[in-house]
């Protein structure tokens, strides 16, 4: 394994990060409510770095996504890019590519995914009845059903919904049934997807949504570790000017050894992120490593951010300090696409299965 970015991953990374350091302050953050930051959102893809990502592959993404989540930002980059642009280039067919991708890149076009969704959507044939057999790759069917909150789906003009068979299918959010605003504890411009009858296209074959799920959870767990870095960032910055007793709290044992704990937990959430995404760019089984990310980012990152607003003392509980943001950042991440236990659990069967196998 060679985790050492290339000239193009570290060029992205450093102009990424100078972007969100402009743009996505404190000040711009609280002044956007629940909803995206639109004018960060048009600088990225001026930048180009959407588009980038089909160059630097997965582990250029969570390079970048870890700028954004040391900023808390609030765009849908990592949806777009990961049911997006890595979905579409890697599963669509040569016309859905063809068709799709140029607006993916530019940022016009924005996909989110209503994942995970077991079980809550089916789907028909394009003329409403039962499907006779596997659609193929950018065939037509229906879907119905509803998938409670999903990320970012406010700003999408399309979603990738899984059905209850694992197929995916990409559905244009004019044409859901409705689209209704919801509030996450992060302020991720979520919304419940209504499906009923929607027309929607099969993206990829066999394999598709397991590819797309892995993905995803190794992003998540890159944007994660940025959002962990984020908060120890501002409780090291915090405790060596704020004093107590005569001298900054950062000389006190208990508090070093507290961030000391968070350090470590944040360092575990990278190198396993990058792991899975190494795995995924070399075309390797990424499964197991993507699910080990996602357990630590569920894990570890809980345990971080509660340190990072303990470590504020009473700041801490202030809900408009910028450590706040990164608290409930770290929380919501924390239970997206599978909380600790599920996916220990699901780790544990997939090494199971290896071992009969």
């Amino acid at each position: 394994m060679d985790f050492t970015p290339t000239e193009e991953q570290e060029a992205a990374r450093e102009l990424a990060g100078r972007i969100f350091a402009d743009l996505a302050t404190h000040e711009r953050l609280r002044a956007a409510g629940t909803g995206t930051d639109a004018e960060l959102w048009k600088a990225l893809c001026a930048a180009g770095l959407p588009g980038a990502v089909e160059e630097t592959g997965l582990l250029g993404l969570v390079l970048l996504l870890e700028e954004q989540g040391r900023r808390t930002a609030q765009v849908p980059f990592a949806a777009s890019c990961v049911y997006g642009i890595l979905a579409v280039a890697r599963h669509g067919t040569e016309e859905q590519r063809a068709r799709l991708l140029p607006g993916l890149r530019d940022g016009t076009t924005v996909v989110t995914g209503a994942f995970p969704a077991p079980g809550t959507v089916t789907s028909r044939g394009a003329d409403g009845g039962r499907l006779g057999g596997p659609v193929a790759p950018g065939g037509g069917g229906r879907l119905s059903g509803v998938v409670e909150w999903v990320p970012w789906l406010r700003d999408a003009g399309h979603v990738l919904v899984p059905d209850e068979d694992r197929a995916l299918w990409l559905v244009r959010t004019e044409d859901a049934a409705a689209v209704e605003a919801v509030e996450l504890t992060a302020p991720w411009a979520a919304a419940r997807l209504v499906l009923d009858g929607t027309p929607g296209e099969r993206l990829g074959g066999a394999g598709a949504h397991d590819d797309v799920l892995a993905a995803a959870r190794t992003a998540f767990a890159g944007l994660q570790a940025g959002v962990c870095a984020g908060s120890l960032a501002r409780a090291v910055e915090y405790t060596s000017v704020r004093e107590q007793f005569g001298r900054p709290l950062s000389t006190h044992q208990a508090v070093q050894l507290r961030a000391a704990d968070a350090h470590m937990d944040t360092e575990a959430i990278r190198v396993t992120a990058y792991e899975a995404a190494w795995r995924f760019d070399e075309g390797l089984d990424a499964t197991g490593a993507a699910l080990t990310a996602a357990w630590w980012a569920s894990e570890a990152g809980k345990r971080v951010v509660h340190a990072g607003q303990h470590l504020h003392g009473g700041m801490g509980a202030d809900l408009d300090h910028p450590v706040h943001r990164h608290f409930l950042w770290g929380r919501q991440l924390d239970a997206y696409l599978g909380c600790g236990t599920e996916l220990l659990a699901e780790l544990g069967d997939l090494l199971a299965e290896e071992d009969l196998s």
